[in-house]
């Protein structure tokens, strides 16, 4: 079965702390550099500086952004490092289509909701879809205490997408 892979990966080490900034949502949109990372993998473009037309630089809010480079099933995962934050008593993600608003609309899908455990935090998150050029996909966070959004730094993100192209139709 043919796929089209993309593998992003963000590390604080080597790309700067990155600023956790809420949206109107209440999640911040996961910023992704595009220099070639040592684990990211991007052969048909879908984390492009021009994608969707636009024009971005790390670490600005479409630098979070995949734009799938096929119609097709995708499969989308993603890794979260949070640094260890005893205020913080639950940690939140979710895939958001068009998260920015730029084409189809925003569309959020797989809000995970889990409470905190000791020192930092770590999750990985999976989901499918069907997904479409020209509709982004972003990944969104959140830590919180209670009401309160919290700027608890990551450590680490990843976020990938495969795409089978060949769903076959009934």
């Amino acid at each position: 079965m043919p796929l089209a892979i993309t593998s992003l990966k963000y590390e604080a080490a080597r790309s700067g702390a990155q600023a956790i900034r809420y949206d109107s949502d209440g999640y911040h949109l996961v910023r992704f550099p595009y220099a070639a990372a040592e684990e990211s993998y991007d052969p048909w473009k879908m984390h492009d500086p021009a994608g969707g037309g636009g024009a971005s630089k790390y670490p600005d809010a479409r630098s979070g952004l995949i734009w799938p480079s096929h119609h097709g099933w995708g499969t989308l995962s993603a890794l979260v490092f949070w640094k260890a934050d005893s205020r913080a008593t639950e940690y939140r993600a979710r895939f958001v289509r068009d998260p920015l608003d730029l084409s189809t609309g925003y569309d959020s899908t797989a809000t995970t909701d889990t409470a905190a455990t000791g020192g930092a935090q770590y999750r990985a998150y999976t989901w499918q879809m069907f997904v479409h050029p020209g509709t982004p996909v972003g990944l969104k966070i959140a830590a919180r205490s209670g009401d309160t959004k919290l700027a608890v730094p990551i450590m680490l993100a990843e976020f990938k997408l495969s795409i089978e192209t060949d769903v076959i139709r009934p």
